[in-house]
């Protein structure tokens, strides 16, 4: 039995970068053996083993062979006999697909360290194009490592669009479509997943709302703004260029989480921008409009996406400005106020009472901001 470090801790700390997860690849091994050191199976596809005590995860070397569409028809062999390039061959890139002995030797049988050096994302081999997720796959790391130079070797970039154009995406499932998004999106240039797919040919089916190029044109601007990863913010700010009805058919899609849908959603609906009317009546009832009153967690959010989209610092301020000094008013001190001066209010008159009075203190901070 041998075991060896694998895939992307092997990669980041040969970039310098900090290793956060670290798997293994056993060779030579049963499940029995594994079972019977202590390790827990997890795996119900494949061999999996957590280490009884760090809880990393031991994988049996394995083989992977297409019997179907999509990216769960691989009939899969793993036993003692598959040796350790063998299974490195079964992996997406070349710099996923090195290993390193306890010893600290690496085992780079595909020359991932060479792609490393020239900052490329290369295909193992070609057996590549039988997993359609591998496509997204390749775009998320384009846009993770854009900012240390990788690119997209024009040899796996051919064979990304014979995916795409094979029809071969539509097989994934709705979940790990968004999975992959979701990552891409939590990158520092998440411009690059959608342009990297767009050269691939491969927005259509998951994506198709955004393949017109005045789309891609706008979301890569806005997302360019982002200063910060933020999935949440890099996924409004990629729908924003669209119109509601189209945002909805793709969020409806990759059945994207409420979390969130709802505000990329109110963001397309409103279509604010630097031309839009900013003054005190207009940002009241956008306070509105985006439900604030109850939901004022979400104004760091807003104030993100605006600021990305082209709405001026001032503006920016005066509303937040406006906004907080307007939430601190309370329903009981309007009662207090309204009854000092004589006056009883019940039901549907408080409510009425506290939006007349924050929406009077939203005109007076505005002022006071302005200038």
């Amino acid at each position: 039995m041998n075991i060896y470090l694998v895939g992307g801790a092997v990669r980041d700390r040969l970039l310098g970068k900090p290793v956060h997860e670290r798997d293994y690849v056993v060779v030579g091994a049963t499940p029995q053996q594994m079972l019977a050191l202590g390790y827990r199976q997890v795996g119900k596809d494949f061999p999996v083993f957590l280490h009884p005590q760090t809880q990393a995860e031991y994988a049996l070397a394995r083989t992977e062979r297409k019997t179907g569409q999509g990216y769960t028809g691989f009939a899969i062999a793993a036993d003692p006999s598959v040796t350790l390039e063998q299974d490195l061959m079964r992996r997406d890139l070349t710099i996923n697909a090195i290993a390193q002995s306890d010893s600290g030797e690496l085992i780079d049988p595909y020359h991932g360290r060479a792609d490393l050096q020239q900052r490329v994302l290369r295909h193992v081999s070609p057996a590549f194009v039988e997993d359609p997720l591998r496509v997204l796959r390749v775009a998320r790391f384009a846009a993770r490592f854009a900012a240390d130079g990788f690119t997209v070797a024009p040899e796996t970039m051919a064979l990304m669009r014979t995916i795409a154009d094979q029809g071969e995406l539509a097989t994934l499932s709705a979940e790990r479509v968004w999975r992959e998004t979701e990552k891409a999106l939590s990158s520092a240039t998440p411009a690059v997943f959608w342009q990297v797919l767009s050269d691939a040919h491969a927005l259509t089916p998951w994506f198709s709302e955004l393949q017109p190029a005045s789309i891609i044109k706008l979301t890569r601007h806005y997302l360019s703004q982002l200063d910060t990863p933020d999935p949440l913010i890099a996924f409004c700010l990629s729908l924003y260029p669209l119109n509601p009805e189209r945002a909805q058919q793709l969020c409806e899609r990759l059945k994207v989480p409420n979390s969130y849908r709802q505000l990329a959603l109110k963001l397309c609906r409103a279509q604010l921008s630097a031309s839009s009317t900013w003054n005190a009546d207009a940002a009241f009832a956008y306070m509105g409009q985006f439900d604030l009153w109850r939901q004022p967690e979400q104004l760091t959010n807003l104030l993100k996406v605006w600021q990305c989209v082209g709405i001026k610092e001032p503006v920016l301020a005066a509303f937040q400005r406006s906004f907080e000094a307007a939430q601190k008013l309370s329903a009981a001190a309007v009662i207090a106020a309204a009854k000092a001066q004589g006056q009883a209010l019940q039901g549907p008159q408080i409510g009425a009472a506290l939006q007349s009075a924050r929406h009077a203190k939203v005109i007076n901070e505005w002022q006071l901001a302005s200038g």
